[in-house]
């Protein structure tokens, strides 16, 4: 199987049947990914698959032969990662910070595709997102900064 993860192409022989998780942790040492729930269920694990968010927990390397795979590592090379990864520094979002990564990268996704989302928009694209410090308001409002400065009004 071929993918590239983060701009950088990776040659995987074995087990196509491996969560894409395991790989990114295990193989490549890329630990910014968490293992949360191990069933699609919480979104610590997401990641980018060719722009859309998937839960890598549950998809497997054969699923994501020669497509395109952005990580927390990586995100910050898109416009979007980079005005969440500011919003949610500047808002200071995190608490404890475990199911960051999946919240960021599930935002990102979002603004790539809805460039001002309203709340409802984020309410529902991040509602697969748990995060245990209930910082919900402090998300939504990050996302809704990065948005602005994104169009430029921030």
């Amino acid at each position: 199987m071929k993918l590239t993860i983060n701009d950088t192409s990776h040659v995987v022989e074995g087990n196509d049947d491996m969560p894409l998780l395991w790989y990114l942790r295990d193989e490549l040492d890329m630990t910014g990914t968490k293992y949360g729930c191990g069933m699609a269920m919480c979104g610590a694990c997401t990641v980018h698959l060719d722009g859309r968010p998937v839960r890598s927990c549950m998809t497997s390397l054969g699923r994501v032969d020669k497509q395109h795979v952005t990580t927390i590592e990586g995100v910050h090379t898109t416009s979007e990662g980079a005005a969440v990864l500011a919003a949610w520094t500047e808002l200071e979002v995190a608490q404890c910070g475990y199911c960051q990564p999946g919240q960021v990268m599930t935002a990102a996704a979002l603004l790539a595709h809805n460039p001002r989302p309203s709340d409802r928009d984020i309410d529902v694209a991040m509602g697969g997102n748990i995060c245990r410090c209930a910082t919900y308001v402090r998300i939504r409002a990050a996302i809704h900064l990065a948005a602005r400065k994104l169009a430029g009004e921030a």
